[in-house]
C-alpha cells in the first residue's frame, strides 16, 4: 500500500525525539517499515472504536497526529475504517511492535504517547479509552513507570499516584525519589507532631500521612525494580 511509506514523516518524528538526541543509535535501521506503520494505524483506529460511536472529525484528528501525505489519505482512510470495525486484535498489533522494537523502547514510548494524544483529541479520555491504553501499554511491554510518565505528560497525575504523593516527577532518579521520601517523612513524622505538642488528632493525621508516604515510596521502588525502559536511562 503506497501510504505506508508516506506515513514515514510521522513515524520518523516519533522515532527521533529532539529532546533525546542519539537515543535510537541501537535501533534497527528499518524503523519506517510497513508493519510498523500498519500497526500504528490499526492501534489508532481501534482506540477510536474503544471510545464508541464514530465522532465528526475523528479521522481528521487521526491524520493530524499521524500526518499521511495528502495523496495517500484515501488508503489511510480505508485501513483505518477497516481496523475501526472492532477493538479485537489490538493487543496483537502492540505485541508485534513490542517484539520488533524490544531493543528500542523509546519507539514504543512514542507510540503510546501518540495514542494518548489521539485519545485527548476530543478533550476527554474516557474510562474505556484508559483501559485500552493501559492494556496497549502492557502489550507493548512498556514499564509501569514509563506508562505513568507518558500519562502524566498528557493527563497529569492522579491524587493517589505515588509520584504525586512524593511530589516528584515520574522520571526522577532513584536518588531524587529517595531524597523526597526522606524529606516528607521528616516533615510529617508523628514523633515530630508529638514533639511540637500538637493535638492527638493532628498526631493521628501525621501517622496516616507517613504511612501513605512509605507506601508510595515502596510502590515506586517495586516498579523500578522491574526495569525502567532504556529511553529513561
Amino acid at each position: 500500500m503506497p501510504y505506508l511509506s508516506d506515513l514515514a514523516h510521522y513515524l520518523q518524528r516519533l522515532a527521533q525525539p529532539a529532546e533525546r538526541p542519539g537515543a535510537l543509535s541501537a535501533c534497527s535501521p528499518d524503523l519506517l517499515d510497513s508493519e510498523y506503520a500498519t500497526a500504528v494505524t490499526a492501534l489508532g483506529a481501534k482506540l477510536a472504536r474503544a471510545e464508541g460511536a464514530q465522532r465528526p472529525g475523528e479521522f481528521d484528528a487521526f491524520t493530524a497526529i499521524f500526518r499521511p501525505e495528502p495523496a495517500a489519505e484515501e488508503d489511510v482512510r480505508r485501513l483505518y475504517r477497516l481496523a475501526r470495525q472492532t477493538t479485537l486484535g489490538f493487543e496483537a498489533y502492540a505485541e508485534k511492535l513490542a517484539r520488533r522494537y524490544k531493543n528500542c523502547p523509546v519507539v514504543l514510548e512514542r507510540v503510546l504517547d501518540g495514542l494518548f494524544e489521539l485519545a485527548l483529541a476530543d478533550g476527554v479520555v474516557s474510562a474505556r479509552e484508559t483501559d485500552y491504553l493501559e492494556r496497549t501499554a502492557l502489550a507493548l511491554g512498556v514499564n509501569p513507570a514509563v506508562y505513568r510518565a507518558v500519562r502524566a505528560r498528557r493527563l497529569g497525575l492522579g491524587d493517589d499516584d505515588p509520584y504525586r504523593v512524593l511530589d516528584v516527577d515520574p522520571l526522577a532518579t532513584d536518588e531524587a525519589v529517595r531524597t523526597a521520601w526522606k524529606r516528607l517523612l521528616i516533615e510529617h513524622h508523628p514523633d515530630r507532631a508529638l514533639a511540637m505538642g500538637l493535638p492527638r488528632e493532628r498526631v493521628e493525621q501525621a501517622q496516616i500521612r507517613a504511612q501513605a508516604i512509605n507506601a508510595a515510596f515502596d510502590k515506586v521502588m517495586r516498579e523500578r525494580k522491574q526495569g525502567v525502559a532504556a529511553s529513561f536511562a
